[in-house]
């Protein structure tokens, strides 16, 4: 088994660290500022994305919560307090004392009857009671039909969350963002999935053989599926995280291809159609009443009337000549009546001007 000693650890941090650290910087700094670049700002989560991030929350939840010894199998050794070598009629008899009148179980009879030697019992720590008690074709001489047996067991929490995540990610359910983050999930999974077969088939199962106290004892099987628990929770976790920074425009922000693009000013140009037909509407019926004509010209020539009168006052004079003495900064005037024209058009499809 390959270890890594903390000074091998240190040696590479400081070797690769100038090497990552600013790129990990730059791309922590390009997906913050993704949003903005993009002309996007923070949505409300979607509703589908709400029931997906849901099913992730809640699978990572039942994920921890088999990780509970009371969902754990009982392991025989650490419930009686014995250890490895201890005679098979002992342990047993240890075990039927706890079943407190009840007596031994089918299973335990059967993980009895394989007690036979110490490889049975190495075996036994790595491949848990049920192997040990049910597997029909294993023998200790063959300790590699044990791995056979118990793959479909190690396989089946990795099979149901990749199922899972097929779900949250799919296009019709959740959405583009979330099914952005399909293959990389997938990828994930299987790859978790292949690490942690990995790690149960190279586990050197008989260095438990030179422990002679329960306390020096590695429970590899039970380790094991709790760490493959916390692993499938964590990587749930971390999809759901990423989902929500995306579907909301926080980070990870994806530019609308060309088609939504069209489609998008499509729309807002129909909606300006629309509004501007109805303006003309209003305007052809006013024009065609004499009433209301008589009235709009009425209106405009008291208004230019009005206006000039005003414009000869004295106090009129003065205040633009003061204003043209202090030299007016026509650039803020500008300024001021762009946000005006686009906060007046934002109804058509723009977006408000902040000053």
């Amino acid at each position: 088994m390959v270890t890594i000693s903390w000074g091998t650890i240190k040696s590479l941090v400081l070797f690769f660290g100038p090497l990552v650290l600013p790129k990990a910087i730059a791309y922590y700094r390009s997906v913050q500022a993704a949003p903005a670049v993009h002309g996007l700002s923070v949505r409300a989560l979607p509703q589908n994305v709400y029931r997906c991030l849901f099913i992730l929350g809640l699978v990572s939840v039942l994920f921890l919560l088999k990780t509970l010894p009371i969902f754990a199998p009982e392991n025989t050794f650490q419930v009686t307090q014995s250890r490895l070598q201890i005679p098979v009629d002992v342990l047993f008899t240890r075990l039927s004392a706890l079943r407190k009148g009840t007596g031994l179980t089918a299973a335990d009879t059967a993980l009895r009857a394989r007690f036979i030697n110490l490889e049975s019992r190495l075996l036994y720590l790595q491949f848990g009671p049920d192997a040990l008690s049910s597997c029909p074709f294993c023998t200790s001489d063959e300790p590699r039909s044990y791995f056979y047996y118990a793959l479909p067991s190690i396989l089946a929490p990795h099979l149901v969350n990749l199922a899972i995540i097929a779900g949250v990610t799919n296009a019709w359910l959740a959405g583009r963002e979330a099914s952005s983050w399909r293959r990389a999930a997938t990828l994930a999974a299987i790859t978790l999935a292949a690490a942690d077969i990995y790690l149960v088939i190279t586990y050197p199962y008989q260095a438990n053989a030179r422990s002679v106290r329960l306390q020096e004892l590695d429970f590899f099987f039970w380790t094991a599926r709790a760490r493959r628990y916390i692993c499938l929770a964590g990587l749930d976790a971390i999809l759901g995280w990423v989902i929500y920074l995306s579907s909301t425009n926080r980070a990870f922000v994806m530019p609308p291809t060309a088609a939504e693009r069209i489609e998008s000013v499509v729309r807002v140009l129909g909606g300006a159609k629309s509004k501007f037909s109805a303006v003309g509407i209003v305007k052809n019926t006013a024009i065609r009443d004499e009433e209301l004509r008589a009235r709009m010209t009425g209106y405009w020539t008291h208004e230019g009337v009005l206006m000039r009168e005003v414009m000869e006052e004295r106090e009129v004079l003065d205040g633009v000549n003061d204003a043209l003495a202090n030299r007016i900064d026509i650039g803020n005037i500008e300024r001021d009546a762009d946000m005006y024209a686009s906060n007046v058009l934002m109804p058509l499809g723009g977006q408000p001007v902040s000053s």
